[in-house]
């Protein structure tokens, strides 16, 4: 399980805008990762819309901020051109990613379980250590929270 001042994981992910984006490529660059279930659900669009509404304010910070689901790059433009969105996608299919940060849990809803994505956050220096963690994030305040941690790095 990552903990703060542990090693981000290496990853590479393919996106809806940029080229592939790996850990490699953001090396001397403090990043946020965020992990969320499904492109275009209640949740997961409000978190996205507010990373995006607040993106100028973590790019004076020189933060690159990147979100991250299992869906597919296509279903990724979709979801950015519906809810005109300005951070990163990054599609995780295979799931290696979401294994590399332990945010592919074991969920359970109504009785019924099953595995799926942990929304949380990590928010990563620019010497690739892990600086804050967020896991089970509720949505509401989050990006607030995230940005003031950012702020303080």
């Amino acid at each position: 399980m990552i903990e703060t001042g542990h090693t981000a994981p290496d990853f590479t992910l393919p996106t809806d805008t940029v080229e592939d984006i790996n850990l490699a490529s953001l090396k001397g660059k403090k990043f946020v990762l965020y992990f969320y279930p499904k492109d275009d659900t209640p949740g997961c669009t409000k978190e996205a819309i507010g990373f995006s509404e607040r993106i100028n304010e973590f790019d004076k910070l020189g933060i690159t901020v990147i979100g991250v689901s299992k869906d597919t790059v296509a279903k990724h433009a979709k979801f950015r051109t519906k809810h005109d969105l300005s951070v990163i996608l990054g599609s995780d299919e295979d799931g290696t990613t979401c294994d590399a940060y332990g945010v592919w849990v074991e969920k359970n809803m109504y009785g019924r379980k099953y595995m799926g994505i942990e929304r949380a956050t990590f928010l990563v220096d620019e010497a690739g250590i892990v600086r804050g963690i967020w896991r089970k994030v509720k949505v509401k305040d989050h990006v607030d929270a995230v940005y003031d941690a950012a702020a303080a790095l």
